[in-house]
């Protein structure tokens, strides 16, 4: 009886939070648009596998592992890209974010790109603080890429302007592909990109067709174990959500041979909405590689 009781509170207190939110339901700061795997979502303590369709919030962390990517939509339509065994921290304070941004990443390691398009420039209002290791840049609607790493802290400018904080001074940055470096042991310094250096940089943040990345939409998936009970599939899905894959467990009736031996149902884990036969063999071969199950792509 008390269960039952309990259930019903909790229906209630469900049905009393709808009604609270359906006129004015809460507009998130910004959510994940793509994840090329292993990564993770930090909150509160816990931490999770980064799923498309994510909501982040403030004080969230994002971490990549190796040969991993993040696309993080900010809710006012910009872009921030985050490259492999990176980890950026989340933070918000905007009342109407859609219109007008205020807030900071904090980049403690790894590359990140942050991009606007032309629309975006003009229509949108921005108070938007990057930190990069030691060095700050305060974004007004521009194309920035960056990375902090043993050797160095990074801020390029790709286009618009941007204010550049370290150490105590400050300077503007309005040439295009010009970025600011400090190195751990050295005065920082101001030099003109070399357009090789350029594109290799630009593809650490990258996300391109065939690199095994989900996306919202995608109709391929890979099957990483089917199998005839729930602990089983617990199993499976708990070791690959803690190696940073966003798997779902789906059921259904067993077919005649798993039925006769195991039981009445058998249990998929699968790892969801990738766009093509290619990235689903990509992303199934690095399953393989890390996790050691028998992934098979599937469409």
């Amino acid at each position: 009886m008390r269960r039952l009781v309990n259930l019903i509170v909790v229906v209630v207190a469900a049905c009393l939070g709808t009604l609270v939110h359906a006129g004015n339901p809460p507009i998130a700061q910004a959510t994940i648009e793509s994840v090329q795997m292993p990564a993770w979502l930090d909150r509160d303590g816990r931490t999770e596998p980064v799923a498309i369709g994510m909501e982040v919030r403030n004080g969230d962390r994002i971490r990549t592992g190796s040969d991993a990517r993040v696309y993080l939509r900010l809710a006012e339509g910009s872009t921030v890209k985050l490259g492999e065994n990176a980890s950026l921290g989340f933070y918000s304070r905007s009342i109407k974010p859609t219109s007008v941004f205020k807030g900071a990443l904090d980049v403690l390691k790894g590359a990140f790109r942050f991009t606007t398009n032309a629309i975006q420039r003009t229509r949108t209002q921005r108070d938007l603080a990057i930190r990069v290791g030691t060095a700050t840049a305060g974004i007004r609607g521009t194309d920035v890429w960056g990375k902090s790493d043993a050797e160095r802290d990074l801020i390029l400018l790709i286009e618009g302007k941007i204010e550049i904080k370290h150490a105590g001074g400050m300077l503007e940055l309005d040439q295009p592909q010009v970025y600011f470096a400090a190195p751990k042991n050295a005065a920082p310094q101001l030099r003109q990109v070399d357009p090789d250096d350029f594109r290799r940089w630009a593809r650490e943040t990258e996300i391109l067709p065939g690199d095994g990345a989900l996306q919202r939409g995608g109709k391929w998936r890979v099957l990483l174990a089917r199998v005839g009970s729930q602990r089983e599939a617990l199993a499976v899905y708990d070791r690959a959500r803690q190696a940073g894959y966003a798997v779902q467990v789906s059921v259904r009736s067993a077919q005649q041979d798993r039925l006769e031996k195991e039981g009445p149902w058998e249990y998929d884990v699968v790892l969801a909405q990738l766009p093509s036969r290619e990235d689903a063999a990509v992303a199934a071969q690095k399953v393989k590689a890390q996790l050691g199950l028998e992934a098979i792509a599937e469409n």
